[in-house]
């Protein structure tokens, strides 16, 4: 149910954030988060506790879909990638927390009333502190609040560049204000330049999760005892150990994304996505046929760790962080809260998913599986993504300009345009 929050939250969460501004948007977010966790705790009854997770994931999706164009709208391109991945960087750091916050929770009476209680405080502590933050610049440029924009501006660029970020966005005003005038959910499908940002944005959502992240950060418990640890203790460390590895890529990948690129973190990323899912499939197969060996045990746990260190810096950040930048402003929110719909989507059906088919054909042939998505994955980023490293919004929509209509894209647009109007 909180997966059905999230989709729900996420689909929503496009218009919010177009309709009332970023700034709003969480602390929207943040008190729905809030209520849902106090609902949690308190639950009489399991339908209570199942509303509770619907509020948090109303929540969560409101969230993922404002963070990350927040931040890269308030950020100068060429840091612009360090820090929306600094958000992914947050939730893996809290994933780790939570698991050491609920190993703390074991021993207290009422444990999973704390466990669910106490993730309100954090979504408290984000509404108090958002309070002192300002709205994206850019959002309060298309609603003509130029004052309070170069006001926020200025608390970010030095003179000189400001008075060009300045310059570039007022010219940009109009076009934009006239293109909002005619947004719809419709366009993302029938503007063909909307249509292949989208399909690149949504694609890396999707493939995100259909590599199976988070089968793996769910289930890494099982995993671990699927491979023969069937202490529960040594079961919980090890997934403690993955937790940590996870946040620790996620650091790499704030340094590499502005350094290497997106998409070529993202190819590097999937090539040991394959190699490591590989590596635990056939530990599954041999060691089905020879149980009595701990060696196959331990190349699973490999294979596990292998599994998030080449994930966590690359597909983990990589998707966040284009589809925070691939789409024009006056389409940002729409096809931001769309794309992390198919995101959720995505981990819904993964994580429902995954012990039924590993059930049905055997772990191993489970994770080969999941290693032809990632094959398929890797060719997808190849075709499909540029490179945006470094680059501004306008460069970046001049990109899908270009592949939408070919080298005369600027003359194309201006037809359409007037065909529209």
């Amino acid at each position: 149910m909180a997966l059905v929050g999230a989709m729900i939250g996420a689909a929503a969460g496009g218009w919010i954030n177009d309709a009332f501004g970023r700034k709003k948007a969480t602390l929207l977010a943040d008190v729905v988060f809030a209520l849902g966790s106090a609902v949690m705790a308190a639950a009489p009854n399991p339908y209570i506790l199942i509303l509770g997770r619907l509020l948090v994931g109303l929540g969560v999706g409101v969230a993922s879909v404002t963070a990350p164009v927040y931040i890269a709208e308030a950020s100068p391109s060429e840091i612009r990638g360090g820090l929306v991945s600094t958000n992914v960087l947050m939730i893996t750091g809290g994933q780790f927390l939570s698991y050491l916050v609920n190993l703390a929770f074991t021993e207290v009476p009422g444990t999973w009333r704390w466990m669910l209680g106490v993730a309100g405080i954090p979504a408290v502590i984000q509404f108090c502190l958002m309070l002192c933050l300002p709205e994206s610049p850019r959002w309060l440029f298309i609603k003509n609040e130029k004052a309070k924009a170069i006001s926020i501006l200025s608390k970010i660029y030095e003179f000189p560049r400001l008075e060009d970020e300045v310059d570039y966005l007022s010219s940009q005003l109009e076009d934009e204000r006239q293109k909002k005038n005619g947004v719809s959910y419709w366009d993302v499908f029938r503007k063909k330049e909307i249509r292949l940002a989208f399909f690149a944005g949504a694609g890396l959502q999707a493939f995100q999760q259909f590599v199976g992240i988070n089968t793996v950060m769910y289930y890494s418990p099982t995993i671990v005892q699927m491979a023969g640890f069937h202490s529960n203790q040594l079961a919980l460390l090890l997934s403690l150990i993955v937790a940590a590895i996870n946040a620790a890529g996620t650091v790499l990948g704030i340094y590499l994304i502005d350094h290497a690129g997106r998409r070529k973190l993202a190819l590097t990323s999937l090539f040991g996505v394959v190699i490591s899912l590989i590596i635990l499939s056939w530990s599954f197969f041999v060691e089905s046929s020879d149980s009595t060996s701990v060696l196959y045990g331990w190349m699973a746990v490999l294979g596990l760790t292998l599994y998030i260190a080449f994930f966590s810096p690359g597909m983990g950040p990589v998707p966040w962080t284009v589809n925070s930048e691939v789409y024009p402003e006056a389409y940002r929110g729409i096809c931001g809260g769309m794309s992390a719909t198919v995101n959720w989507v995505s981990n819904l059906i993964v994580a429902q998913s995954f012990l039924s088919v590993a059930e049905a054909v055997g772990t191993g042939a489970t994770f080969l599986i999941l290693a032809g998505v990632a094959v398929v994955a890797f060719a997808f980023v190849i075709v499909f993504v540029p490179e945006t490293k470094g680059l501004t919004f306008e460069e970046v929509e001049a990109i899908w300009k270009e592949k939408a209509w070919g080298s005369g894209s600027t003359t194309r647009s201006l037809l359409e345009r007037g065909n529209e109007f």
